[in-house]
C-alpha cells in the first residue's frame, strides 16, 4: 500500500500465539448441567461430552458412524481431513437408539413425499449413486425442516445448524446457574480433563480427540494441575492450624 521495499525479512522472528488455558468444567458441574436439560437436549450434551467431539463432528454425525456393538462412534473428516473413532458411552445408547427411530420415520416420510436425499461430496456420490437416499448416510441429527442445497438446487434434509447447538448449551448452563464461559467445546476439553484425572494414558486421550501432537493434549495436564493446587488455600490451612 505504501510501495515501500520490506527488503530481507529471512531473519525475522515470528510472534507466538500466546497459551491459553482451556475451560474445564468439575465433574458436579457437568452433572448439574445434565439435570437442566431433557430429551435431545440432554442426549447432545452427553454425546459432546461423552464422546468429546466438536460442534461439526456431531453436527454431521451420519447413522452409519455408530456402532452400538463395539459401543465406538466414528467422526468422518474431522479436523486436518483426518477420519477417527472415539468412545460411545454406554448410558447414551438407549435413548440414541429411540431418537434413530423418530429419525428414521421422518426419512421415510420425506422419501414418501419424493424427497429424503442427503448431501454427500462428490466422490462419495458417484460411487453411490443412490446412497443419498439410504437411512444409513443420513444425519443422525436432522434439521426439523427441508431447504434447498444451494450447491445443487435440490431440497434436501441438512443436518441441525451449528446455533440450534450452541442454544442447548447455552440454555443449560444458563438454568444449572453456572458462571464460568462455557462453549460447546468446553465440553470436549472436559471430556479430557476427567479421561486423565482417570489415569487414561496421554496417548490415548491424543488419539480419542484427534490430536496431530500430544504436546497440544498436554494442555490438560497444566490444567488437572491448576485444580489439585486449588484444591485448599494457604489461608485454609492457616485458618486449620488455630
Amino acid at each position: 500500500m505504501l510501495q515501500t521495499e520490506l527488503g530481507d525479512l529471512s531473519k525475522t522472528v515470528r510472534a507466538k500465539r500466546s497459551q491459553r488455558l482451556p475451560v474445564v468444567l468439575s465433574r458436579e458441574e457437568v452433572q448439574e448441567l445434565f439435570k437442566h436439560a431433557e430429551g435431545l437436549n440432554l442426549l447432545i450434551l452427553q454425546l459432546l461430552y461423552g464422546a468429546g467431539i466438536r460442534l461439526m463432528e456431531l453436527a454431521r454425525l451420519r447413522v452409519k458412524d455408530i456402532d452400538f456393538y463395539s459401543s465406538l462412534l466414528f467422526v468422518r473428516d474431522g479436523k486436518g481431513d483426518k477420519d477417527r473413532s472415539t468412545i460411545l458411552p454406554e448410558v447414551v445408547k438407549k435413548e440414541l437408539r429411540l431418537h434413530l427411530e423418530k429419525a428414521k420415520t421422518l426419512h421415510k416420510k420425506d422419501l414418501a413425499s419424493g424427497y429424503g436425499e442427503v448431501y454427500l461430496p462428490d466422490a462419495l456420490e458417484r460411487k453411490y449413486p443412490n446412497g443419498a437416499r439410504e437411512w444409513h448416510w443420513q444425519y443422525v441429527f436432522p434439521s426439523s425442516k427441508l431447504s434447498v442445497d444451494p450447491r445443487s438446487g435440490k431440497i434436501r434434509r441438512h443436518h441441525m445448524s451449528e446455533k440450534t447447538v450452541q442454544r442447548v448449551v447455552k440454555d443449560a448452563v444458563r438454568k444449572a446457574g453456572i458462571h464460568k464461559h462455557v462453549t460447546v467445546h468446553t465440553l470436549r476439553h472436559s471430556f479430557a480433563t476427567h479421561l486423565l484425572m482417570n489415569g487414561v494414558n496421554i496417548r490415548e486421550v491424543q488419539e480419542l480427540l484427534g490430536h496431530k501432537n500430544v504436546e497440544t493434549t498436554m494442555i490438560y495436564t497444566h490444567v488437572i494441575r491448576d485444580m489439585e493446587n486449588a484444591q485448599k488455600s494457604p489461608l485454609d490451612n492457616l485458618y486449620e492450624n488455630k
